[in-house]
């Protein structure tokens, strides 16, 4: 038996590749003679490079940029031929960020544009990018400051380029843009459709979570559409520009990027067809199925990707309760890992041994029906 173990990560638990790694050693244990593949995926949130890297032979680079606090440092990234990949989490994500000095008005971003800069200098034809998990709340401003936009106040100072800035300049010069070759396809990796403002947008949706003042969550909208009505109006109707805490929009209407699906792109380049056309069962997985996961997450981008006759078996940390009825999109069944009520951060950290017992258990009801 051939099983193709293509999850995503489990969010502050495990990256996706321990995810796989753990399921296989369940489905090892309980079936001696089974054959796993290990696909971990990712759908463009946190950790979506660092799961295509498990499949392509990219190698791993750096370069020195403006970090978050305007300091330089290094900054990773990934490159084969003429093709690059890296995460904005890397240089800007909450991990990266210590508690107390988390303000995503102050987070500066203008070090993604920076390594782009250097990317297309390279010669790299191919950049992906993917945007999820960071710190920041700048509407992309970081973005247009490396690419030649200087802000300033009404007294003629130089601004810093980060969210703060978003509220007080009041000029702008571009003087000296940067101006994105023709033939570099610039590709963000996307997993939520957010637009930008609005209350489906960057700031109401993610501005909580990354130690926004709720009382500025009106201003910082108003500030960050405002922006975009000067500079790039049509940005402010693009679907998933909201991603990234602007990120998106900034790369979209400044580095003429586009925005993909992150699963689908991420399967795309793993050649996943060839991986799966041989398989007995695929197994898919994150840290929560629920309706959202519906909207471009990676367990359902893979099982719609999935050949007809091939069953498909979700291993989640948790199952919401407005799941549809299984089966669904090509999902024959679907199981939680947790084994008993616990604080959730001691299932976070049990979440690799839960997995393994998880994958045991259906390895046996497959070895059942098989004698």
């Amino acid at each position: 038996m051939k099983i193709v173990i293509a999850p995503d990560s489990f969010k502050e638990s495990l990256p996706a590749e321990e995810v796989a790694k753990a399921i296989k050693r369940g489905f090892e244990k309980a079936i001696p003679s089974v054959v796993c593949s290990l696909c971990p995926v990712g759908d463009g949130g946190e950790g979506t490079v660092e799961a295509i890297l498990h499949s392509l032979d990219l190698e791993e680079k750096w370069q020195e940029v403006t970090g978050p606090f305007g300091l330089k440092e290094e900054m990773r990234y990934f490159q084969k031929d003429q093709r690059a990949l890296f995460e904005v989490a890397d240089l800007v994500g909450l991990g990266k960020i210590p508690k107390e000095k988390r303000n995503p008005l102050r987070i500066q971003t203008r070090g993604i544009g920076e390594l782009i800069r250097h990317l297309i200098d390279l010669g790299m034809k191919e950049i992906y990018i993917g945007v999820g998990g960071t710190a920041s709340n700048d509407g992309g401003i970081g973005i247009a400051a490396a690419l030649g936009y200087r802000f300033y106040d009404k007294n003629g100072n130089e601004l810093p380029a980060c969210g703060q800035t978003l509220l007080e300049f009041e000029l702008v010069f571009k003087d000296d843009l940067y101006r994105i070759p023709e033939d570099v396809k610039i590709r963000i990796l996307a997993d939520v459709g957010s637009p930008l403002c609005g209350h489906h947008g960057a700031t109401y949706t993610f501005g909580r979570q990354k130690g926004l003042d709720l009382s500025l969550f009106e201003t910082v909208d108003f500030a960050i559409q405002e922006f975009y009505k000067k500079f790039s109006p049509s940005t402010l109707s693009l679907k998933g520009a909201g991603a990234g805490g602007g990120i998106a929009a900034g790369l979209c209407a400044f580095a003429e990027a586009s925005i993909v699906s992150g699963i689908d792109t991420c399967l795309d380049l793993i050649d996943f067809y060839k991986k799966v056309e041989d398989a007995d069962l695929v197994i898919v997985g994150e840290g929560r199925l629920d309706s959202q996961s519906f909207a471009g997450k990676a367990p359902i981008g893979v099982a719609k990707r999935t050949p007809n006759g091939v069953p498909v078996i979700a291993i989640c940390g948790s199952l919401a309760e407005d799941l549809p009825p299984l089966p669904f999109e090509n999902i024959q069944a679907a199981f939680s890992i947790l084994e008993k009520s616990e604080p959730l951060e001691d299932s976070l950290k049990k979440a690799s041994l839960y997995l393994e017992h998880t994958a045991a258990n259906i390895g046996r009801l497959l070895q059942l029906r098989k004698d």
